[in-house]
């Protein structure tokens, strides 16, 4: 308990509250910029199990706003899950961590979700996901927290089940903007101030804090503005999601393949996992060069930069041409 001392001190947690959090149990879907920060933070606060999910893999631009990742992991070209995992161990050896380099869509977080999960938190950057995040939530009850930044504009809101607004519920009510951290940047302090948001009200539900944020919080940290916009009353009693006849529309479809968010990439989902080292000896012999791990092979196909993963998704750098990229996906994979 040394370890958690200053924690305990703090009074709405305590050793009681220190005593559940060590029994918690958060999934994080995304480890980028907003997920490591809050995957630091609850490893260091002595959670029992940090379950990581994330689809990508680390990039130099990563380093400027994900702090979970170095130089040498983008030299290794390690997955954000694998890569994450390994530093939040060498944080806190007492934290059970689960790290799963699949995208959100994968019957996987299903399984995930059905052996007990506490809270998630958003570390997610479009909405197709957290739409299908917002629907699993409330199908199996479980409490997320929202959150997005780009530049510096943040926003953040914790979704309980049955009893507040769920996201679809809030969607046409939040600040609408078009930009992304690809096309207008973003500073790593809004990342901190989403993320440690989030986190609280992690926190809060773990120990069953009676504080609960009710409300949006939306600001600018460049332009000095905080507001707290109050959420109540947009809870929809004809939400698909929420409502009283629900149905679960983000769960009904899942696309084959998507644009990613702000990114000239299109990313492919296999019917079936790939068998790498058969696919490195492959290409080889025919005479592509490849860069490869036990996760994933990078490789470059008519003049596009292509990543396999090993749960069987394809990323096409380069292009947002879906035509193109399942063409490629048809003439080398399928």
């Amino acid at each position: 308990m040394e370890r958690y001392s200053r924690q305990v001190l703090f009074s709405p947690i305590g050793e009681e509250g220190q005593a559940q959090i060590s029994q918690k149990h958060v999934l994080i879907v995304g480890v980028g910029a907003l997920g490591s920060v809050s995957a630091e933070l609850l490893t260091r606060a002595g959670i029992g199990k940090l379950t990581i999910v994330d689809r990508d893999y680390v990039d130099v631009t990563n380093l400027q706003r994900q702090l979970l990742y170095s130089e040498q992991d983008v030299k290794e070209k390690l997955p954000k899950a694998i890569a994450a995992k390994r530093r939040l161990q060498a944080i806190n050896q007492d934290v059970m961590i689960e790290a799963h380099v699949i995208d959100a869509f994968d019957p996987q977080l299903v399984s995930i979700l059905e052996q007990g999960v506490d809270v998630m938190i958003d570390g997610t950057d479009n909405f197709e996901t957290r739409f299908y995040i917002n629907d699993l939530a409330v199908k199996y009850n479980i409490p997320w927290i929202y959150g997005s930044c780009v530049s510096s504009f943040g926003v953040s809101f914790p979704i309980i089940p049955n009893e507040t607004p769920c996201f679809r519920c809030l969607i046409n009510h939040l600040p609408s903007y078009q930009m992304t951290c690809d096309t207008v940047g973003i500073i790593s302090p809004t990342v901190q101030m989403v993320a440690s948001y989030q986190t609280a009200e992690a926190l809060k539900i773990l120990v069953g804090a009676k504080e609960i944020r009710n409300s949006v919080v939306v600001f600018d940290l460049w332009k000095n503005d905080h507001h707290f916009l109050k959420a109540g009353k947009l809870k929809n009693a004809q939400c698909p999601t929420c409502g009283e006849h629900r149905t679960y529309p983000a769960l009904q479809e899942k696309s084959s393949a998507d644009v990613l968010c702000g990114r000239d990439t299109v990313q492919i989902r296999h019917s079936e996992p790939f068998h790498l080292a058969k696919m490195v000896q492959q290409m080889k012999a025919s005479g592509h060069h490849v860069q490869y791990n036990d996760y994933l092979i990078i490789t470059e196909l008519e003049g596009y930069r292509t990543v396999l993963f090993k749960d069987g998704r394809m990323l096409i750098h380069g292009t947002k041409d879906m035509l193109k990229a399942r063409s490629l996906y048809q003439k080398y994979f399928a």
